[in-house]
């Protein structure tokens, strides 16, 4: 089983921005460590601070099941949403903080409008969680 993980704007800065919402740790290192923890998926992971190589990324995916954190396009991308429906696997969105509790334009996911679900303000255990979901979605055809 292969699943996706498609990062957007800013996110290759976790571990230092804004340490008091998004913590220390990197999501490379995180997500590093999901590879060990999910030893029988391929976890295939990209980032990018461009909305043309996430679009790109997106229509390109040969995964079993995909899961995204867009970051501030999230907000704001008819294009990624666009994207992201153009494929027909089960696709989680995921948030390291809660989109709710922040900036009042935070709080409407466009994107989301085109997964299964969002997993918001659980930090980076919120990928972890997303796998699990995907992982038994996908293996019961639940999508």
């Amino acid at each position: 089983m292969r699943i996706d993980i498609i990062n957007g704007p800013n996110l290759n800065l976790i571990g230092t921005r804004e340490p008091e919402i998004y913590g220390t740790r990197s999501l490379d290192d995180y997500l590093k460590s999901l590879s060990s923890s999910f030893a029988d998926c391929v976890l295939d992971t990209f980032q990018s601070n461009h909305e043309g190589e996430l679009i790109d990324r997106i229509q390109q995916s040969k995964a079993d099941g995909l899961i995204v954190n867009l970051g501030g396009y999230s907000h704001t991308s008819i294009a990624l949403h666009d994207a992201l429906k153009s494929l027909s696997i089960p696709i989680i969105e995921v948030h390291i903080s809660n989109i709710h509790a922040r900036e009042e334009f935070r709080e409407k996911s466009i994107t989301g409008r085109a997964a299964k679900g969002i997993i918001t303000g659980l930090g980076l255990e919120g990928y972890s969680l997303a796998i699990q979901y995907l992982i038994k979605a996908i293996s019961d055809k639940q999508f």
